[in-house]
């Protein structure tokens, strides 16, 4: 069916996004906001807005009685979730087509499958996609724990089931810290996910983090559009990425996008879906986890192979079969994004919500930006610091650095703190350059990329 009029269940730039996506392609948009988002941008270029709740996400952007409401009363076809919030949530998918809504996004069963990240990694080794050396079931006591990393051996990384995004993890590197970590990682787990159980893996020193972008459709077709490389991470939460990795040879990318269709397969997945990889030093992939959702770095993918994937998920949902094949996929080009934080890098990057008294955003040739805010709008302490993304391409990944270090230097933003600087910093370190990148990098090289940490001199009056 062809939708006429969907509703955006998120808000910030992603909520910006798929309105733009919604427009180009014809359809309506009705967003929500909350109290704190009066004056977002996405409220503005939407047909319609309706405001959901009191500031907090549980009042508002988690509140799905209240969201199935407004798309009753506005009369939509759809709902199109974006990342983070409800995305991942399969009985909010369930709700959404019990109530009659289109949910743009995968089946709630592909997203419980893949939620389970034990049942994920049982899936994955059933197609024979490999996957870190670990347990298969929960590990629900201290001696099975013990049992499980003297067999594998130290150092060993303790996951939450339930987890995601790089919550729940506690890397252990022997019994004693075992013995003092276990029902700590156990504890956290039941708080941030409602489930306690804990699985164990062997813990890769220095991997890089692959992942790769698919496309599924409900009439059985699935396709790869090339990796992307996520290694420069703070605490587990990505912090640039591009496309292609440098580290991915042709010949790997073909079997990983493979590993990646295959486990897509096996769950009948539809929408846009990401399949994450450990790649250790001697180039050997691991299944990680499956993210059912757009994700915030889908731009670098977008860059380099010419796809909108947000108006491919819009057009999947609507029923149609996917209009491009495997041997029509090329990767273009190189394309690099830096997440500008509303964070202050000198403070352990504490959040620095406040009004932006100046803004300038960056431009020129192959030059990105997604964002939702202006001069004069006010950050709101309730939600992720996210506040842009910056996007770079170049013909290589040296023209592509080179842009970015250019577009950071441009981009100006005056009345709060950001982790502008710090990126700078990054990408004019000679191991970035030299691409030798893992997921440690951060940690490995802070006290270099402090003492390049400078604040850009441009100023607007």
């Amino acid at each position: 069916m062809k939708f006429n009029r969907i509703l955006v269940a998120n808000r910030g730039e992603i909520a910006l996004r798929i309105i733009r996506a919604a427009k180009e392609l014809g359809i309506e948009t009705v967003s929500i906001f909350s109290a704190g988002d009066e004056y977002s941008l996405h409220t503005i270029f939407s047909d319609e807005s309706v405001r959901i709740g009191e500031a907090p996400s549980e009042a508002s952007y988690l509140n799905i009685p209240q969201i199935i409401s407004a798309a009753s009363v506005r009369g939509v076809d759809a709902i199109h979730p974006g990342y983070g919030f409800l995305a991942e949530n399969p009985n909010f998918a369930e709700i959404c087509e019990e109530n009659g809504f289109k949910f743009i996004g995968p089946p709630a069963r592909a997203i419980k499958l893949m939620g389970d990240k034990i049942q994920a990694r049982k899936i994955a080794k059933d197609v024979d996609v490999p996957t870190i050396p670990g347990t298969d079931e929960p590990v629900d006591d201290l001696r099975a724990a013990k049992k499980v990393a003297n067999s594998i051996g130290y150092p060993v990384i303790l996951k939450a089931a339930a987890g995601g995004g790089g919550r729940g993890m506690r890397v252990v590197h022997d019994e004693s810290e075992l013995e003092r970590l276990f029902v700590t990682a156990q504890e956290e787990a039941r708080i941030a996910f409602g489930d306690n159980r804990i699985y164990i893996e062997k813990y890769i020193v220095k991997p890089r983090h692959i992942e790769v972008q698919i496309l599924a459709d409900s009439h059985g077709n699935v396709i790869h559009l090339g990796e992307r490389e996520c290694s420069i991470q703070r605490r587990h939460q990505k912090l640039i990425e591009e496309a292609p990795s440098p580290a991915v040879t042709p010949q790997m990318r073909m079997k990983i996008g493979e590993y990646a269709v295959r486990i897509a397969k096996a769950i009948g997945y539809e929408s846009a879906g990401t399949v994450e990889f450990l790649m250790d030093e001697a180039g050997n992939f691991y299944f990680m986890e499956m993210n059912t959702r757009v994700q915030v770095e889908h731009p670098v993918t977008e860059m380099v192979t010419g796809i909108d994937i947000v108006k491919e998920q819009i057009r999947i949902a609507e029923g149609e079969p996917l209009k491009y094949r495997q041997q029509d996929i090329e990767i273009r080009g190189h394309a690099i994004e830096c997440r500008i934080n509303a964070e202050d890098p000198e403070r352990d990057f504490a959040p620095n919500p406040g009004e932006i008294k100046a803004l300038y955003f960056p431009g020129g040739p192959y030059i990105r930006v997604d964002s939702h805010i202006y001069s004069g709008y006010k950050i709101p302490p309730h939600y992720d610091s996210l506040i842009a993304k910056l996007i770079a391409y170049g013909e290589t990944r040296d023209e592509a650095i080179k842009r970015m270090q250019r577009a950071l230097e441009e981009f100006i933003i005056e009345g709060i703190k950001t982790t502008i600087p710090f990126h700078l910093a990054i990408i004019n370190l000679p191991e970035f350059r030299a691409a030798k990148l893992h997921t440690h990098f951060i940690e490995e090289y802070l006290d270099k990329i402090k003492s390049k940490s400078i604040e850009p001199s441009y100023t607007v009056e």
